[in-house]
């Protein structure tokens, strides 16, 4: 398994980008093709779009007229009064075929009932293909990728749901801060225990995923979802580097190959695990049936360095392999922390005075506990 850097994880578990979202960002408000599905809707005239590779497609074609023109809004809208189904090059750049009679395997099961959307969830099934169903009675856009079934909601009601999930993510960041900041005094203090640790990666793990499903909206709100994009921004900033930080500070074989298994794993969790301490202990490399709650642990050192301005993330890693610890470092003389490759005076000044700034936010944490 090859090994992978810090940033290269950060980005894995940052944002996810599935099929369907991949669809989402095609079709969103704003693109030429939604503004095609939408000249449709209003038209009431119903289609079929089938967004693929047409080679890979011509299996289940019937008939149809080659067209191999250049995708528009308006192109698109005309040959959409015709019966069949419109074949669209992968990217959505070109109308290839229109009016096509599409069969696809009729043996793949389908929970349809409608003659066009059974086609679509199964042209969906057989193929890597995005298949657009627009109900002509209902005007309902529905997508099928893979065949899953995702029906298009009209932009205020995303707006809505989006806003909502924003608000519940503020009050997860919230309290993600809260916990952080106790377990920061207490690794200053060395009484940090596991329990503590699970706490925060919990909390970090929902905070993630809550963010992941707003993600989603803000693709599908296209144009529209600029502000809650801003917003999201702001409230996750710093949220993903601390959770790796976290994790490497506290992972058992802290090695890149584990270090990137963890944090692939800890993505693929159910929610269940997530809530399940035993499970996350399991995951860092502890025996998961320790009593987390009286189980002493000490961190390495990289989430508290990663707090410190301007310190390149190859100086944390000297540091962290020079010193070997939090304790360490704290306990470290001038001399000591200037000569670790790539520190030197000005570093070594520089990190001194933040963690003189970190341990006095630690007094006013226990302070205001009091």
């Amino acid at each position: 398994m090859a090994s992978k850097s810090v940033e290269e994880a950060v980005e894995e578990v940052g944002r996810q980008e599935p099929r369907l979202v991949r669809a989402l960002e095609m079709i969103a408000p704003g693109t030429a093709l939604r503004e095609g599905v939408d000249s449709i809707v209003n038209a009431r005239t119903g289609g079929l779009i089938v967004v693929g590779d047409p080679e890979e497609l011509s299996f289940m074609f019937s008939g149809g007229i080659r067209l191999d023109i250049d995708y528009s809004p308006a192109y698109v809208y005309q040959v959409a009064k015709m019966d069949g189904a419109i074949i669209l090059n992968a990217n959505a750049t070109k109308i290839v075929m229109a009016n096509v009679q599409l069969m696809p395997d009729p043996t793949i099961l389908s929970l349809e009932t409608g003659t066009r959307h059974r086609t679509a969830e199964r042209v969906s099934k057989q193929s890597d293909s995005l298949v657009i169903a627009i109900s002509q009675r209902r005007e309902v856009v529905s997508l099928y990728v893979d065949g899953g079934k995702y029906v298009l909601e009209d932009i205020p009601t995303v707006l809505a749901k989006a806003n909502q999930a924003l608000a519940t993510l503020e009050k997860y960041r919230l309290r993600l801060d809260q916990v952080t900041t106790r377990l920061t005094a207490l690794e200053f203090e060395g009484g940090a225990t596991l329990h503590d640790v699970l706490t925060v990666l919990q909390r970090s793990e929902m905070v993630t995923r809550m963010a992941s499903e707003i993600e989603r909206y803000i693709v599908e709100l296209g144009t529209e979802g600029r502000l809650i994009e801003m917003q999201l921004e702001e409230t996750l900033f710093g949220a993903a580097a601390d959770k790796v930080a976290l994790v490497r500070d506290y992972i058992v074989n802290d090695d890149e190959d584990s270090f990137a298994l963890v944090l692939e794993q800890l993505a693929r969790l159910d929610h269940q695990d997530v809530l399940d301490f035993g499970r996350l202990s399991e995951l860092l490399g502890y025996d998961r049936k320790l009593n987390t709650i009286d189980y002493p642990v000490s961190p390495r050192g990289y989430r508290i360095l990663g707090y410190i301005p301007r310190l390149p993330k190859i100086a944390v890693g000297n540091i962290v392999m020079e010193l070997g610890g939090l304790d360490d470092l704290l306990a470290a003389g001038d001399a000591e922390l200037e000569s670790i490759d790539g520190v030197g005076e000005l570093r070594a000044k520089d990190i001194r005075e933040g963690l003189r700034r970190l341990q006095e936010i630690n007094y006013v944490y226990r302070h205001l506990q009091i």
